[in-house]
Protein backbone atom coordinates (compact mmCIF):
# COMPACT_ATOMS: atom_id res chain seq x y z
CA UNK A 1 0.00 0.00 0.00
CA UNK A 2 1.10 3.80 -0.82
CA UNK A 3 0.18 6.41 1.71
CA UNK A 4 -0.37 10.01 1.05
CA UNK A 5 0.40 12.63 3.54
CA UNK A 6 -0.71 15.90 2.46
CA UNK A 7 1.07 18.98 3.23
CA UNK A 8 -1.31 22.01 4.25
CA UNK A 9 1.88 24.55 4.22
CA UNK A 10 0.06 26.78 1.58
CA UNK A 11 -3.36 27.18 3.26
CA UNK A 12 -1.54 28.75 5.64
CA UNK A 13 0.22 30.82 3.36
CA UNK A 14 -3.06 32.28 1.93
CA UNK A 15 -3.94 33.39 5.61
CA UNK A 16 -0.49 35.41 5.91
CA UNK A 17 -0.70 37.01 2.80
CA UNK A 18 -3.55 39.15 4.49
CA UNK A 19 -2.03 38.66 7.92
CA UNK A 20 -5.88 37.39 8.97
CA UNK A 21 -7.07 34.71 11.11
CA UNK A 22 -8.41 32.51 8.05
CA UNK A 23 -8.49 30.09 6.05
CA UNK A 24 -7.26 28.66 9.18
CA UNK A 25 -4.80 25.46 8.48
CA UNK A 26 -6.20 23.38 11.05
CA UNK A 27 -9.71 23.63 10.09
CA UNK A 28 -9.04 21.79 7.06
CA UNK A 29 -7.25 18.80 8.51
CA UNK A 30 -10.55 17.07 9.60
CA UNK A 31 -12.01 17.11 5.49
CA UNK A 32 -8.05 15.42 4.26
CA UNK A 33 -8.65 12.88 6.94
CA UNK A 34 -12.42 12.47 5.86
CA UNK A 35 -11.12 12.19 2.47
CA UNK A 36 -8.42 8.90 3.14
CA UNK A 37 -5.08 10.98 3.68
CA UNK A 38 -2.90 8.75 6.07
CA UNK A 39 -1.09 12.49 7.08
CA UNK A 40 -0.46 15.77 7.36
CA UNK A 41 2.79 17.46 6.82
CA UNK A 42 3.67 21.12 7.87
CA UNK A 43 6.97 22.75 7.46
CA UNK A 44 7.64 25.29 10.05
CA UNK A 45 10.22 27.37 8.86
CA UNK A 46 12.42 30.17 10.59
CA UNK A 47 10.88 33.02 9.03
CA UNK A 48 7.67 31.77 9.45
CA UNK A 49 5.99 32.56 6.55
CA UNK A 50 3.05 30.49 6.69
CA UNK A 51 3.05 27.95 9.63
CA UNK A 52 3.20 29.36 12.99
CA UNK A 53 4.14 27.68 16.39
CA UNK A 54 0.78 27.84 17.66
CA UNK A 55 -0.47 25.89 14.56
CA UNK A 56 2.15 23.21 14.98
CA UNK A 57 0.36 23.04 18.62
CA UNK A 58 -2.73 23.09 17.63
CA UNK A 59 -2.57 20.65 15.15
CA UNK A 60 -0.90 18.24 17.94
CA UNK A 61 -4.19 18.03 19.17
CA UNK A 62 -6.54 17.68 16.33
CA UNK A 63 -4.75 15.15 14.16
CA UNK A 64 -6.30 11.36 14.21
CA UNK A 65 -3.37 10.31 11.59
CA UNK A 66 -0.38 11.31 11.96
CA UNK A 67 1.67 14.41 12.06
CA UNK A 68 4.76 15.04 9.87
CA UNK A 69 6.89 18.25 10.90
CA UNK A 70 9.74 19.63 8.43
CA UNK A 71 12.17 21.67 9.87
CA UNK A 72 15.44 22.94 9.33
CA UNK A 73 18.76 22.25 11.83
CA UNK A 74 18.22 24.79 13.80
CA UNK A 75 17.68 24.80 17.77
CA UNK A 76 15.08 26.77 18.34
CA UNK A 77 12.50 24.91 15.87
CA UNK A 78 14.47 21.48 16.95
CA UNK A 79 13.27 22.69 20.56
CA UNK A 80 9.97 23.43 19.75
CA UNK A 81 9.46 19.83 17.90
CA UNK A 82 10.65 18.35 21.12
CA UNK A 83 8.16 20.08 22.81
CA UNK A 84 5.10 19.42 20.96
CA UNK A 85 6.17 15.66 19.94
CA UNK A 86 4.56 14.77 16.40
CA UNK A 87 4.22 11.20 15.42
CA UNK A 88 7.97 12.40 13.08
CA UNK A 89 10.18 14.87 11.68
CA UNK A 90 11.73 15.50 8.57
CA UNK A 91 15.28 17.58 8.90
CA UNK A 92 15.13 19.25 5.37
CA UNK A 93 17.71 22.05 4.54
CA UNK A 94 16.14 25.93 4.65
CA UNK A 95 17.37 29.07 2.88
CA UNK A 96 15.50 32.36 3.51
CA UNK A 97 15.75 33.24 0.10
CA UNK A 98 14.13 30.54 -1.32
CA UNK A 99 10.23 30.37 -2.43
CA UNK A 100 10.35 26.52 -1.83
CA UNK A 101 12.91 23.42 -0.58
CA UNK A 102 15.47 23.65 -3.37
CA UNK A 103 17.44 20.52 -3.03
CA UNK A 104 18.02 17.82 -0.54
CA UNK A 105 20.10 17.69 2.89
CA UNK A 106 23.41 17.37 2.36
CA UNK A 107 23.77 14.42 5.43
CA UNK A 108 27.34 13.80 4.36
CA UNK A 109 28.66 17.10 5.06
CA UNK A 110 26.89 17.67 8.50
CA UNK A 111 26.27 13.29 9.77
CA UNK A 112 27.20 13.92 13.13
CA UNK A 113 25.01 16.84 13.93
CA UNK A 114 22.27 15.40 11.89
CA UNK A 115 23.17 11.68 14.23
CA UNK A 116 22.97 13.63 17.26
CA UNK A 117 19.37 15.76 16.34
CA UNK A 118 18.18 11.85 15.64
CA UNK A 119 19.51 10.68 18.69
CA UNK A 120 17.71 13.45 20.83
CA UNK A 121 14.01 12.75 18.76
CA UNK A 122 14.79 9.31 19.59
CA UNK A 123 14.44 9.67 23.23
CA UNK A 124 11.94 11.52 22.77
CA UNK A 125 9.81 8.44 21.07
CA UNK A 126 9.73 10.55 17.41
CA UNK A 127 10.35 8.88 14.01
CA UNK A 128 12.74 11.10 11.89
CA UNK A 129 12.91 11.15 8.33
CA UNK A 130 15.62 13.21 5.84
CA UNK A 131 15.03 14.99 3.07
CA UNK A 132 17.57 13.49 1.03
CA UNK A 133 18.51 13.47 -3.13
CA UNK A 134 18.50 9.98 -4.47
CA UNK A 135 22.46 9.78 -4.02
CA UNK A 136 24.39 6.38 -3.48
CA UNK A 137 26.63 8.57 -0.98
CA UNK A 138 23.49 10.60 0.86
CA UNK A 139 21.61 7.46 1.37
CA UNK A 140 24.34 5.40 3.12
CA UNK A 141 25.21 8.61 5.17
CA UNK A 142 21.80 8.78 6.01
CA UNK A 143 21.85 5.26 7.04
CA UNK A 144 24.60 6.03 8.90
CA UNK A 145 22.92 8.61 11.53
CA UNK A 146 20.53 5.60 12.14
CA UNK A 147 17.45 7.31 10.89
CA UNK A 148 14.45 5.76 10.65
CA UNK A 149 13.36 7.37 7.12
CA UNK A 150 14.36 8.99 3.87
CA UNK A 151 12.26 11.05 1.94
CA UNK A 152 13.57 10.94 -1.81
CA UNK A 153 13.73 15.11 -3.25
CA UNK A 154 11.52 14.42 -6.81
CA UNK A 155 11.53 18.09 -7.52
CA UNK A 156 14.74 17.58 -10.47
CA UNK A 157 12.04 14.51 -11.76
CA UNK A 158 8.77 16.82 -11.37
CA UNK A 159 10.50 19.94 -13.20
CA UNK A 160 11.99 18.53 -15.90
CA UNK A 161 11.35 16.73 -19.19
CA UNK A 162 11.58 13.78 -21.86
CA UNK A 163 14.82 12.35 -21.36
CA UNK A 164 16.14 14.35 -18.38
CA UNK A 165 12.88 13.40 -16.62
CA UNK A 166 13.93 9.96 -17.36
CA UNK A 167 17.10 10.05 -15.71
CA UNK A 168 15.99 11.53 -12.94
CA UNK A 169 12.77 8.82 -12.30
CA UNK A 170 15.93 6.01 -12.92
CA UNK A 171 17.87 7.95 -10.09
CA UNK A 172 14.52 7.68 -7.77
CA UNK A 173 14.44 4.06 -8.53
CA UNK A 174 17.83 3.27 -7.88
CA UNK A 175 17.86 5.14 -4.81
CA UNK A 176 14.61 3.89 -3.65
CA UNK A 177 15.88 0.14 -3.78
CA UNK A 178 18.98 0.93 -2.23
CA UNK A 179 17.28 2.93 1.13
CA UNK A 180 15.09 -0.19 1.33
CA UNK A 181 17.55 -2.43 1.23
CA UNK A 182 19.31 -0.67 4.22
CA UNK A 183 16.60 -1.11 6.32
CA UNK A 184 15.08 2.56 5.95
CA UNK A 185 11.56 3.54 5.08
CA UNK A 186 11.46 5.54 1.58
CA UNK A 187 9.56 7.83 1.61
CA UNK A 188 9.07 10.94 -1.71
CA UNK A 189 8.41 14.72 -2.56
CA UNK A 190 8.40 17.81 -3.88
CA UNK A 191 6.88 18.99 -6.76
CA UNK A 192 4.32 16.54 -7.30
CA UNK A 193 1.26 16.64 -9.29
CA UNK A 194 -1.57 15.25 -10.86
CA UNK A 195 0.28 14.93 -13.94
CA UNK A 196 3.70 13.29 -13.08
CA UNK A 197 2.70 11.37 -9.76
CA UNK A 198 1.39 8.04 -11.01
CA UNK A 199 5.18 7.15 -12.46
CA UNK A 200 6.35 7.89 -9.27
CA UNK A 201 4.19 5.72 -7.83
CA UNK A 202 4.99 2.88 -9.34
CA UNK A 203 8.44 2.49 -7.56
CA UNK A 204 7.20 -0.36 -5.21
CA UNK A 205 9.76 0.54 -2.64
CA UNK A 206 8.07 3.68 -1.81
CA UNK A 207 6.01 4.13 1.42
CA UNK A 208 4.96 7.91 1.39
CA UNK A 209 4.43 10.33 -0.89
CA UNK A 210 4.09 13.67 0.89
CA UNK A 211 2.25 16.62 -1.73
CA UNK A 212 0.93 19.80 -1.00
CA UNK A 213 0.59 22.92 -3.54
CA UNK A 214 -1.21 20.62 -6.36
CA UNK A 215 -3.60 19.33 -3.30
CA UNK A 216 -4.31 22.69 -2.47
CA UNK A 217 -4.52 24.25 -5.79
CA UNK A 218 -6.97 21.78 -7.08
CA UNK A 219 -8.76 22.25 -3.91
CA UNK A 220 -9.72 25.70 -5.18
CA UNK A 221 -11.90 24.25 -7.98
CA UNK A 222 -13.15 21.17 -6.45
CA UNK A 223 -12.82 21.13 -2.72
CA UNK A 224 -10.33 19.68 -0.26
CA UNK A 225 -12.52 16.12 -0.15
CA UNK A 226 -12.15 15.61 -3.59
CA UNK A 227 -8.84 16.68 -4.27
CA UNK A 228 -7.26 14.40 -2.12
CA UNK A 229 -9.91 11.61 -3.31
CA UNK A 230 -8.15 12.24 -6.64
CA UNK A 231 -4.71 12.16 -5.90
CA UNK A 232 -5.59 8.98 -4.16
CA UNK A 233 -6.92 7.20 -7.03
CA UNK A 234 -3.86 8.02 -8.85
CA UNK A 235 -2.01 6.39 -6.64
CA UNK A 236 -3.78 2.99 -6.12
CA UNK A 237 -4.33 2.89 -10.04
CA UNK A 238 -0.86 3.09 -10.67
CA UNK A 239 0.33 0.33 -7.60
CA UNK A 240 -2.61 -1.59 -9.15
CA UNK A 241 -0.81 -1.56 -12.28
CA UNK A 242 1.91 -2.34 -10.86
CA UNK A 243 1.02 -5.61 -8.75
CA UNK A 244 -0.83 -6.92 -12.08
CA UNK A 245 2.68 -6.90 -14.36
Amino acid sequence: MLFLGVNIDHVATLRQVRLATYPDPVAIVPLIEKAGAHGITVHLREDRRHIQDQDVRRLRECITTRLNLELALNEEIIRIALEVKPDEVCLVPERRSELTTEGGLDVVSQKEMISRVVTRFHEKGIKTSLFIDPDISQIEAAMQTHTDMVELHTGQYAESTGSIREKEYRRLCEGAKLAASLGLQVNAGHGLNYENTEKIAHIPELHTLNIGHAIVARALFVGMEAAVREMLAIMQKARNKGENL
